[in-house]
């Protein structure tokens, strides 16, 4: 087995300060769309590397949800440009991007289907270096071995993993994640506490990243909500806290949670309904919890989940801890304004920009996105193996929030 973090994260106030003390010649910026700019962290940015004496240029406008066209795109402007330092800042999304130029730069001939072949990229490093600097507090892609990119003609969401694409350098600075909008807060949470439930309960498990994976639990636990409500000491924790659930399951993989929100983020876009990440992870999670519980030993794992959290007695049932964690992870969703399920997904009670999911298109693509969801990178450390049928009834219960029995 192998464990694998950047060899160095910095992290707590004016961490960002750290880029001047780079050792290089020139740099890469890659960043998003404008917050970074905005509110003046890329200035800043841009500064300490000038400091650290490299020439700067500055890859911007990279799209949330980032396409293949946008990697390879930036990877052009890389190979003409030369950088021996890749700095990646802003929220999954330019991280994830720039991962993803930075194969290309360093192979060219590597195609996007290349990518793709889990924990198959070539060895980096011949050309550049790779840092990133996180502002929001969901993805930790700034300590991860993923990279999700997505393929619009397609309308599929594909996970790049590989130990080659984990960060050299992370920045993990509270202060820009102050600049989150209260929606993203809640999104980017949600990420984080599905990335620490799965981490724990999946098969690729082990001592090391155990207690990430609980402590990021315990601490969503206290402070996502008090975050989402403007309390920026809790803000300050909940960037710590998906950091380390991102060091838990880039080592222990994830699950179906994961899968099916890879495969129905992007899938209805034609019908105007862009199922942001985080919102589907979040509706996706009491579901999958309680598919995977019929498995005996994942059940036991989400009892010691609930025993840390302390929402159930103490001499509970292994299937009163289960049952006790979905009411609160569904608790949570109320109360940051996420709904239950699909069908309710833009619905006026939780107002969206992206439209809502018409339940016959739904239906009409349900075996595809299913078949899709099996072959997804991160299904195969699920605790329980479902079946395409098993997975359409499960892509079923999230859409019209019903129960899982089966």
């Amino acid at each position: 087995m192998r464990f694998t973090l950047p060899r160095d994260i910095f992290h707590g106030k004016n961490a960002l300060e750290n880029l001047k003390n780079l050792k290089g010649k020139k740099a890469v910026i890659c960043v998003g769309g404008g917050s970074m700019k905005k509110f003046g962290f890329l200035d800043r940015a841009e500064s300490y590397l000038k400091e650290a004496g490299m020439e700067v240029k500055i890859i911007d406008g990279i799209e949330s949800d980032p396409s293949v066209d946008t990697v390879m795109k930036g990877a052009k402007i890389m190979s003409e440009f030369g950088p021996d330092w890749i700095v990646a800042i802003g929220g999954g999304s330019p991280i994830d991007a720039a991962k993803a130029m930075w194969i290309k730069y360093e192979y060219p001939d590597c195609t996007f289907e290349d990518m793709c072949k889990v924990f198959g990229i070539p060895e980096l490093r011949k050309k550049a270096k790779f840092c990133a600097v996180s502002s929001t507090s969901g993805t930790a892609t700034e300590v991860t071995a993923f990279s999700i990119i997505t393929d619009y003609k397609k309308g599929i969401k594909y996970p790049i993993a590989d130990f080659e694409i984990t960060p050299d350098v992370a920045i993990v600075d509270p202060e820009l994640a102050h600049t989150m909008p209260k929606k993203l807060v809640a999104h980017t949470g949600m990420d984080a506490m599905t990335h620490a439930v799965e981490a724990y309960v999946s098969t690729v498990n082990c001592d090391y990243t155990d207690p990430l994976a609980i402590h990021a639990i315990e601490m969503i636990m206290k402070d996502l909500v008090p975050s989402y409500n403007g309390d920026m000491e809790a803000r300050d924790r909940m960037h710590n806290a998906q950091c380390l659930a991102g060091m838990a399951f880039s080592n222990a993989l994830l699950g179906i949670v994961h899968s099916m929100a890879h495969k129905t983020g992007a899938i209805f876009a034609d019908c105007g309904a862009h199922i942001i990440h985080g919102a589907a992870n979040a509706m996706y999670l009491p579901k999958v919890i309680a598919f995977n519980a019929k498995d005996p030993t994942a059940k036991k794992r989400y009892g010691v989940i609930v025993d840390y959290m302390g929402i159930a007695a103490k001499n509970a049932s292994d299937d009163e801890k289960v049952a006790a964690l979905i009411k609160f992870l569904r608790k949570m969703n109320d109360d940051l304004n996420i709904p239950h399920c699909i069908k309710n997904y833009g619905a006026d009670s939780f107002p969206t920009e992206n439209g809502f999911v018409p339940e016959k298109v739904f239906l009409e693509r349900l075996h595809d996105i299913a078949v899709n969801a099996i072959a997804d990178a991160c299904t195969g450390s699920n605790p329980r193996q479902p079946s395409v049928e098993e997975m359409e009834k499960l892509l079923k219960c999230c859409y019209y929030d019903t129960e899982v029995d089966f």
